[in-house]
Order: structure tokens, then C-alpha cells, then sequence
């Protein structure tokens, strides 16, 4: 068995031939095209060879002593292997290639065959397999419906930050994102991948704090068919589909032990293996984490892994909080301020929309309200609701710490129905009940 180094961005060839001249000739010629060349000289070997790595095209011929190459072609597609599948026959077994292309083959050479011929047909064997891979990665990006990113910000903290991203966007480095819930993470993701060499390739976001252990590592790394309950297909993770773009993992500081552990190994060697596989599969991703904790002191408490997050912070970029971007949220308008009373209303609206609605509300009244002062009457209808004294709130921080409160003490201090109420999940309602030393 012959094999040359493997080279990122290589075509990977799988010759499968019991006739040694041809293997040779494989191994000899094919390298100078820039393909890297695996040979085996049986079908039980190249099963062996699917079972262990991932491959762009496999070269069979159809006749072989043991598992010939029509069995090993069922093996294959069996597997689940994404490998194109070329068969190579004698002329007078043409209806045999044929046959096999109706299993899966994408084509057929008959020997004896020219090198020309045969670079054409891996090459665009192995621009299929791309191709496949893409429309996988346009479907899920679809799935997420995700908008087309808007910034706004001219303060300075955005200018310096929107400054940053254009000068990382063309680094490959991995990227950690600190901020607040509702900072615009994921619109910074966005612009770092928009403005980088990968903007052609899919940009797929994946929220760690939405799924358990077992679905995420499914989601993140795939599965093979019967690697567990409800596994009734081969599916491809999202390091598969997203290869050539780029990955966000939002909230990474919520992934357990176990699942920091293999992420950190796919980090390192740029590998992976589907859940209930042995397969490895190489992934070209660029990696950008967000979260709203701090993840140095989570490493400090050994609640993240040291390794880890010195994997992902090789450039750290930390959002602002609106209450520190005053400047963002008049720029271009004039200067106004708010009555009481519609300060009242603002304290006691429950905000389901968390802190995007309170900026839009804010601009809005910016916009529309037509003197300097904004009274209720400006407000919009569903918050013109309520009454009671503002006790003292002078700015967006004790805005929301005072409402935080009221639905707390309306709740009886029951968070999981106080998070539901505010549109928020528990985790995000401790940080801000220990940020506002709020007592329950």
C-alpha cells in the first residue's frame, strides 16, 4: 500500500485495485497533479481505509478477487462515506459500470484509459462532492433564516471595535466574543466573516446553551445512521457544513466538561468523527465564539477549560454594553429627555424583547416625539400601560433593575417564571440578579 502526505486543500484519491501496475502508476502520477494518493489492492482494504478517514474520490475497479468492487460499492454507500465513487472495468464489461452507477458511482473509465481522462473525471468527481457539501450548507443556512447584519454605532467604543473587526477579518485566528445578552455578538460575527477571505463560504450559527450533551455534539460534529434512538440517516455536522466559512458557537461558556473536551480536540487536530463513526473527517472552519460571561474567570472557578479558552481567544474583542454607548443611541438626533410620567411607563413595560426592543423604542422616540420633552402620550400604546412612583430611576440600568424586581416580587421570586415573563432564560436572570445585587 502506497501514500503520500496529505496536503490541506488536496484532492484525496482512493485507489482500490488488485492489479499492481495500476496502483504504481496511481501513485506515481497522480501526486503531480496535486492529488493525494491512497492505494489498497482489495475490497475489504478499502473498507477499512472508509471506515478510518474521509476522501474526496474513490477510484474502484470492478473486478477483484474476495469482495469485488460491486460489493464493496454497496459496502461503501452503506457507510454513509461522502467519497464520489469512480469504477474502472474492461471494455467488455461496460454494462457492469453502468449497473454500478445505478448504486451510487458518479462514473465509470474503462480501462485501458488515458491519465488525462482520468484527472477530468476525479476532478470534477470532486467538485461534485464540494458541490454537494454546499447545497447541505445553503439548506441549513436557511434553516436559520438568519438577517442580513446591521450595525449602528458611532460612538467611539463602536467606531474602535468596527476599526478591530476589519483589521482581524483577514486572519484565519479564532475569535472570542465578550458582551452582554443583546450587544450584538452575533452581528459582529457576521461582519468578521463578511469582510474576510470566507465570505463566499457559509456563515452557520449554533446557540450551545440550546441543546444537551448528546444533540449538540450531533449538531456539531454529525452522526451515522443508528448512533442512537431517532438516528434513522447519515447527518453532517455543522464543521461539515460549514467548511470554507465560518462557525459562530454562541454562548460556548455553557457547554459542559465533556463536550469542552471534544471540542478542543477538533480544534486542535482539525478532525472529527461523527457521532457513532470511526471515520475521520478533515474541516476547514474558521471557529468565532461568543459569550455573556467572562471566560477568564470561568477558568479561574474551573468551570471552562484552560486549554480551551486559550484555544479560542486568540483574538478577543469585548462589545460594550448599551448603557456605556449613550452616544449610539442619540447620534443624529437631537437631544431629548423624558417626563416622569413616561418614565414611570418605561420602568413598568415588561420588555419581551429585552434590551433590542428598549433601543428601537428609544430611537423611535428619538425620531417621531416632537418636542424635547417625551411624555406618554409619545409612548407606544402597549407601553402606555400602569402607574406607580419611579423611585429614583435615573438611567437605562436602574430602569431595568427596578422592573426586574417588580416581576420577581410579582412571581414570589419563582425565576423560572420571572424568565419566562422578561422573554429571558434563567442563566441570563441569575447574571443580572447578582449584577443588580437584586435580593429575592
Amino acid at each position: 500500500m502506497g501514500q503520500n502526505q496529505e496536503r490541506a486543500g488536496s484532492i484525496c484519491v482512493l485507489v482500490v485495485d488488485d492489479e499492481r501496475p495500476t496502483r504504481l502508476l496511481m501513485e506515481k502520477e497522480l501526486p503531480r497533479a496535486g492529488y493525494v494518493v491512497t492505494s489498497v489492492e482489495s475490497g475489504e482494504e478499502a473498507l477499512e481505509q472508509v471506515r478510518a478517514r474521509d476522501f474526496d474520490v474513490i477510484l474502484l475497479d470492478l473486478k477483484m478477487p474476495g469482495i469485488g468492487g460491486m460489493e464493496a460499492l454497496r459496502r461503501i454507500r452503506d457507510s454513509g462515506a461522502s467519497a464520489e465513487v469512480v469504477v474502472l472495468t474492461g471494455h467488455p464489461d461496460v454494462d457492469s459500470a453502468i449497473a454500478a452507477m445505478k448504486l451510487g458511482a458518479y462514473d465509470y473509465l474503462t480501462k485501458p484509459f488515458k491519465l488525462s481522462e482520468l484527472e477530468e473525471v476525479l476532478r470534477r468527481a470532486a467538485e461534485r462532492k464540494r458541490l454537494r457539501q454546499e447545497n447541505a450548507a445553503l439548506r441549513r443556512m436557511v434553516a436559520q433564516r438568519e438577517p442580513a447584519p446591521l450595525i449602528v454605532g458611532q460612538g467611539q467604543a463602536m467606531t474602535t471595535l468596527l476599526a478591530t473587526v476589519r483589521r482581524i477579518a483577514g486572519s484565519d485566528a479564532n475569535v472570542l466574543l465578550q458582551g452582554e445578552s443583546g450587544t450584538g455578538k452575533g452581528l459582529i460575527a457576521r461582519a468578521i466573516h463578511d469582510a474576510s477571505a470566507r465570505a463566499g463560504g457559509p456563515f452557520l450559527v449554533i446557540n450551545c446553551s440550546g441543546f444537551q450533551d448528546q444533540l449538540l455534539e450531533s449538531e456539531l460534529f454529525g452522526h451515522e445512521k443508528g448512533a442512537f434512538t431517532g438516528a434513522t440517516a447519515v447527518k453532517q455536522g455543522l464543521f461539515e457544513v460549514a467548511e470554507g466559512g465560518t462557525l459562530l458557537l454562541d454562548e460556548v461558556g455553557e457547554m459542559s466538561p465533556a463536550m469542552q473536551a471534544k471540542l478542543l480536540q477538533v480544534l486542535d487536530t482539525r478532525e472529527l468523527r461523527r457521532v457513532g463513526g470511526t471515520r475521520v473527517h478533515r474541516v476547514d472552519v474558521r471557529i468565532i465564539a461568543a459569550t455573556n460571561k467572562d471566560l477568564a474567570q470561568e477558568v479561574r472557578a474551573r468551570r471552562f477549560r484552560e486549554d480551551l479558552f486559550y484555544r479560542l481567544n486568540v483574538v478577543s474583542l469585548t462589545l460594550p454594553p448599551l448603557r456605556e454607548r449613550t452616544e449610539d443611541g442619540t447620534a443624529g438626533y437631537p437631544a431629548k429627555r423624558l417626563s416622569p410620567q413616561a418614565l414611570q411607563h418605561l420602568a413598568e413595560y415588561a420588555w419581551p424583547g429585552n434590551a433590542r426592543e428598549l433601543a428601537n423604542t428609544i430611537e423611535r422616540l428619538l425620531i417621531l416625539a416632537p418636542g424635547e420633552v417625551v411624555g406618554p402620550d409619545d409612548l407606544p400604546a402597549n407601553i402606555r400601560v400602569g402607574s406607580g412612583p419611579v423611585r429614583g430611576a435615573s438611567s437605562l440600568a436602574e430602569m431595568e433593575r427596578l422592573h426586574l424586581a417588580r416581576v420577581l416580587a410579582e412571581t414570589r421570586g419563582k425565576k423560572m417564571q420571572a424568565a419566562r415573563l422578561l422573554g429571558i432564560d434563567v442563566k441570563t436572570l441569575n447574571q443580572k440578579i447578582k449584577r443588580y445585587n437584586i435580593t429575592l
